[in-house]
């Protein structure tokens, strides 16, 4: 099976200036290794969202200590590709991409 190629939109890195950096390599080896290959199969922590989702993000990958990490992304199957759309961090039933609160 092929892989997926990964591509982050630019206000990702925005996104995570709000996350402590010794999260970022987790959360690099974690996108790599749940989306490289079966990026829509739906797991524990890999679910569709409902729609209409925020940043026209179709899918949600949970992540890091306690889950508290959310990666919103969609998937380009004609092109194989993985689009990172947002990164944020879920506090309670809240969850804040960029130091703001957003929507699920």
């Amino acid at each position: 099976m092929q892989p997926f190629g990964i591509s982050y939109d630019q206000a990702t890195k925005g996104h995570l200036r709000t996350i402590p950096a010794r999260h970022h390599s987790l959360i690099r080896a974690v996108i790599e290794k749940q989306l490289r290959y079966e990026p829509e199969n739906e797991t524990r922590n890999r679910k569709p969202l409902q729609q209409p989702a925020p940043f026209e993000a179709t899918w949600e990958l949970r992540l890091g200590p306690d889950n508290r990490f959310r990666v919103l992304y969609g998937v380009d199957r004609e092109r194989r590709e993985v689009q990172i759309q947002a990164i944020g961090v879920k506090k309670g039933n809240r969850l804040f991409v960029a130091a703001e609160e957003v929507e699920l």
